[in-house]
């Protein structure tokens, strides 16, 4: 074999596309553990998650309903079980259905206008798409969702069964959130939607 034909088949060969460049880039993910760039998060039980439920449930029975709505957001659910996640998101559900149209504005300007305020309304973006999502799941396919929500005298809905009623149930839940998207939009602007969308953290 010439020395020509011996350079082109060394230099027109394939060899080089099994090499791993990002190995030798001292830079690359692969030299160091990604998991370290995410801080952890607290394990939250299913028990922990109805003690925490109940003492909403009662801020929310004795008129607190800011207080509630607080106490949800400032413990969401990030590291804990399906159940867990959905009970919780159950009682956010039920805190915001309890809350009257009118009082929406104020109470989330005095929510984003506080001490970390701005988190907070991220969390509850959070959970306003996870409403939103398992009520259009349950419309399509009846999988898991929020309990049924059924319309009250007093203007705005309550969680409680009601049979046949399902699909009227999940219309007047999915109003209301999207009733909270809008006033959230209108107080915290787009950010936290986009917050919402690149968080690692999930609800």
């Amino acid at each position: 074999m010439s020395i020509i034909q011996q350079h082109t088949s060394s230099t027109l060969g394939d060899a080089w596309r099994t090499i791993n460049i990002d190995a030798l880039d001292p830079d690359s993910s692969q030299n160091f553990d990604t998991s370290s760039l995410h801080p952890p998060l607290p394990e939250a039980s299913e028990s922990d998650v109805r003690a925490l439920n109940g003492q909403v449930r009662q801020l929310l029975r004795g008129g607190d309903s800011e207080g509630a709505l607080r106490g949800c957001l400032e413990n969401p659910v990030y590291n804990g079980s399906e159940g867990a996640k959905d009970a919780h998101l159950q009682t956010v559900i039920e805190v915001l259905q309890s809350i009257k149209a009118s009082e929406m504005t104020p109470m989330l300007q005095r929510i984003y206008g506080s001490e970390g305020g701005s988190e907070l309304i991220d969390v509850l973006v959070k959970y306003l798409y996870k409403g939103m999502a398992a009520g259009s799941t349950s419309g399509s396919s009846g999988s898991r969702t929020p309990k049924a929500l059924t319309p009250q005298a007093t203007g705005f809905s309550q969680i409680g069964g009601r049979p046949g009623g399902t699909n009227e149930s999940t219309g007047a839940a999915m109003s209301v959130l999207l009733s909270w998207h809008e006033k959230v939009v209108d107080v915290a602007g787009l950010g936290s939607i986009q917050r919402c969308m690149t968080d690692w953290r999930k609800v």
